[in-house]
């Protein structure tokens, strides 16, 4: 495992304190796991997301990460429709580790409150909340 000094937080992403990020895109927000947590799973294995078209609350647990160590839940960073699955994840999940916030995005979520993704923590605030 990385040091957190290490480790990248784009400030142009926001992010929960269960490791996931957004990310503005055009109409819709772009949602991944950050950094820190692919590099606390180790080697992803597998990724299960839900279908596209489904319809999900802040919070609501999205799939989950499959690591040679763990399985990890993932949770909505905002209220939203899946509108798009990153298709090179099914046979790449590797791309999670290799490249969190870039190949490695899972979806693309159509907000139905933007207000949720504004009120989402900002690289330091996270960078806080991992230092303790």
């Amino acid at each position: 495992m990385k040091e957190i000094d290490e480790l990248k937080f784009p400030e142009n992403v926001r992010y929960t304190e269960d490791h996931e990020w957004a990310v503005a895109d055009g109409e819709f927000l772009k949602i991944g796991i950050s950094d820190y947590a692919q590099d606390q799973l180790g080697d992803i294995v597998y990724v299960e997301l839900p279908g596209a078209g489904s319809v999900l609350d802040q919070g609501e647990e999205f799939g989950t990460v499959e690591s040679v160590k763990a399985v990890s839940e993932l949770f909505m960073p905002v209220s939203g429709e899946v509108m798009e699955l990153n298709p090179a994840l099914e046979d790449s999940p590797e791309l999670v580790n290799d490249d969190p916030y870039g190949a490695g995005w899972m979806m693309k979520v159509k907000a139905s409150d933007s207000g949720q993704f504004d009120r989402l923590m900002d690289s330091q605030a996270y960078l806080a909340v991992l230092k303790g």
